[in-house]
């Protein structure tokens, strides 16, 4: 069973022609979620899109951010990236993907790996259809992340912050069209 998780969550991550996008939603559409609401109370919603794998929906995912929020800089920047998921994943191999993502992004080194895994596997429970994760990084390396409005794990590495949220953002993403839809550019 932790295979096939682990197999749905390397595909939908790698796998940008697969990914059927959704009309982004508008920021009246969406409301701030309430541990956003109070770390960053000017966000607003930037873009979403959905993850698919061989049409399913993985998760939906969405970008808040700041007004003037500028792509190239997104790991100097206040932000939130928010995913609901569509269907029960195994927390660790949702952060054992992470980390293979990740390293699409940059390089690092296997002991980094070793200690980002772990601050991961606390960060990401098990979750069912419905739940939420939601990482807020405050654009110095401060990143804190939440399971449903509960803060699960906390971080101060810029260069984790960087290359976590890289996986979506940067432009060495293995879902492209998913970052274009984060980031309101579809």
């Amino acid at each position: 069973m932790r295979r096939r998780q682990a197999l749905i969550v390397g595909i939908s991550l790698l796998a940008p022609t697969l990914i059927a996008m959704t009309p982004n939603l508008s920021a009246a559409a969406a409301a701030a979620p309430q541990e956003l609401r109070s770390t960053l109370p000017s966000a607003h919603l930037v873009g979403s899109g959905p993850m698919r794998f061989f049409g399913l929906r993985v998760y939906e995912a969405r970008l808040w951010a700041m007004p003037d929020f500028e792509p190239k800089e997104y790991a100097r920047q206040p932000f939130a990236l928010e995913l609901i998921y569509d269907r029960k994943l195994e927390g660790e191999a949702i952060a054992e993907r992470s980390v293979a993502e990740m390293r699409r992004v940059g390089s690092f080194s296997e002991q980094q790996a070793r200690q980002w895994l772990l601050l991961m596997k606390k960060a990401f429970p098990d979750v069912l259809a419905q739940d939420r994760l939601l990482g807020v990084t405050d654009g110095t390396g401060d990143v804190r992340f939440f399971h449903n409005g509960r803060e699960t794990a906390r971080i101060q590495d810029a260069e984790y912050a960087r290359l976590f949220f890289g996986i979506w953002l940067s432009e060495q993403t293995s879902a492209p069209g998913l970052r274009t839809a984060l980031l309101g550019k579809r």
